[in-house]
């Protein structure tokens, strides 16, 4: 059974997560220094409206070595006719990220509140965006948290074809220079499969956290 989080500042071990979704607590709140905690544990938030504050760490977990990553032709090509920049509109990133249609979903997951907080990880440094602009124009990108050398992506979005995915080889080449090593897509998909991502038990996944966390990077 999920932990019921309350006022005290805690999370359970997630490999002592019960639940088989990979949720191993519920409630508490979006501070910045709850926020952090559960990254730094390999625990994200994730949730509907309506509903408690729900804390995942699944099994297995969609992560991306960054030596893994498929640059192929066609998107080496595309890359060409957009600007990759990084923390230049982090905000509008993750509105659109909110405002972006997902096939068989209903509403969104980042709610107000939820974009709010993390509108603050981003002031304090925590946050990061990488983005797709074309001809002046904001067209695609993807936010996400650092915690030390693993960048955690959060969402990504797309108003042209590849942009997303434009905005994503511009962030891992940026991560490869900066020496990151890990980047975590959390929950399987298809898109970041083809990239180079690949699924890995939440053991392998904690690990590596409790290794790379104290690599000593900046974004």
């Amino acid at each position: 059974m999920p932990k019921h989080l309350r006022y005290e500042l805690f999370f359970p071990d997630p490999e002592t997560a019960s639940d088989e979704n990979g949720i191993v607590a519920f409630g508490g709140d979006l501070s910045p220094s709850r926020l952090m905690l559960a990254y730094r544990s390999g625990i994200f938030p994730w949730y509907s409206e309506g509903d408690p504050v729900l804390w995942w760490s699944p099994d297995p977990r969609l992560v991306l070595r960054l030596e893994d990553f498929k640059l192929r032709r066609s998107l080496r090509k595309r890359m060409k006719h957009f600007e990759v920049r990084f923390d230049t509109a982090f905000s509008e990133v993750i509105h659109a990220c909110a405002a972006a249609p997902r096939p068989g979903q209903q509403g969104t997951w980042l709610l107000p509140e939820m974009i709010e907080a993390y509108e603050t990880l981003h002031a304090l440094g925590y946050a990061h965006s990488a983005e797709a602009w074309q001809d002046g124009e904001l067209v695609g990108g993807l936010y996400g948290v650092v915690v030390g050398g693993i960048f955690c992506g959060e969402s990504m979005f797309a108003k042209v074809n590849d942009a997303s995915k434009v905005a994503f080889a511009g962030l891992v080449e940026h991560l490869r220079l900066r020496r990151f090593e890990l980047i975590d897509a959390q929950v399987p998909t298809e898109h970041l499969k083809s990239l180079g991502a690949c699924e890995v038990p939440r053991e392998y996944f904690l690990e590596k956290l409790r290794e790379l966390i104290w690599k000593d990077v900046s974004f």
